[in-house]
């Protein structure tokens, strides 16, 4: 005998129950039922992961993500885009799991990418994987019950700022044409960009007072590096219209500066743009206290609430 286990834990954020057939258990076993705290325990009843799937080749390099899909789903779910972070120098998908669980915790999908570090592709390499893997999103939606009408897209530090890229860029930058050839999608837009402590004017940060390391050898390989840096900085994108955005920063952050934040804030509300930006006070480059980090989630869940639409009926 099978029993069907009513499964609410995992989609708090979704209005979404569903059932999940389990092999038969002893009364013991089946009289307690399950609450909010037990979506750990039950994960792995409702999630499985596809690893390492390429998305596309980019020179010698085969760029790969994964799929952290939520099995108990029979219509499609909010997907979050996570990317990690680095520098663009280095980094890697395996350590970014912790990053994403709170929207395991909320039934989510979550699609995690990989990306050219700037040891094998300079600027804007990185964006151009970043914007084929949305483009993957859509192309696979179907496939992985991928609601592309509630695709939010984060990241911290450099995938912060590739988070913004991935949400803000348009087709006609043009940085959409390394895209493998028979990928064929409506107009990609998300829902929401979720930034956390990324760069948004790569400019400020490749020369000056603000100079970082990271950035230049990001940067090593371009011909025109001020030009290469606007093109491949959020800052040029900002536009009506555009996805929401919140932002999540440190105001004594040495890595990424604060002002980067207040750039971007400010860009943002100047062509009405809906956007919030979290301020954590004496934050360090992700440095944040328990208390600090369970804030800026709470300010994260409610924008997020507000923004990304229901699901379709």
């Amino acid at each position: 005998m099978e029993r069907c286990l009513v499964n609410f834990t995992l989609m708090r954020g979704v209005a979404l129950a569903t059932c999940l057939l389990l092999p038969a258990m002893s009364h013991a076993q089946a009289t307690t039922p399950a609450s909010a705290g037990d979506w750990a325990e039950l994960a792995s009843f409702h999630y499985g992961v596809g690893a390492n799937i390429a998305y596309g080749t980019f020179g010698n390099t085969t760029v790969h993500l994964d799929v952290w899909e939520n099995h108990a789903a029979k219509k499609p779910v909010p997907t979050l885009i996570y990317i990690h972070g680095g520098g663009w120098v280095f980094g890697d998908k395996g350590g970014s799991p912790n990053s994403f669980l709170p929207y395991i915790e909320r039934g989510w999908d979550v699609v995690n990418v990989e990306y050219r570090m700037a040891s094998s592709a300079s600027a804007p390499g990185a964006v151009q994987d970043v914007r084929c893997a949305l483009r993957w999103v859509y192309n696979n939606a179907d496939k992985y019950h991928f609601d592309t009408n509630r695709i939010v897209v984060s990241g911290h530090s450099a995938g912060g700022h590739l988070a913004l890229m991935t949400g803000m860029l348009t087709e006609a930058a043009g940085l959409d044409d390394a895209c493998p050839a028979d990928a064929v999608t409506p107009p990609m837009k998300v829902a929401a960009i979720v930034n956390w402590f990324g760069i948004s004017d790569v400019n400020a940060i490749l020369a000056g007072p603000d100079r970082k390391t990271y950035a230049v050898a990001w940067l090593s390989g371009a011909q025109d590096k001020q030009a290469v840096a606007k093109q491949s900085s959020p800052l040029t994108y900002v536009h009506a219209g555009q996805p929401p955005v919140i932002t999540v920063h440190g105001d004594h952050d040495s890595v990424v500066p604060y002002s980067q934040a207040q750039k971007l804030k400010a860009a943002l509300d100047q062509v009405g743009v809906r956007n919030e930006l979290v301020t954590i006070p004496g934050g360090d480059h992700g440095s944040f206290n328990d208390a600090e980090t369970l804030r800026a989630f709470r300010e994260i869940w409610k924008f997020l609430d507000a923004v990304v639409p229901p699901p379709a009926n």
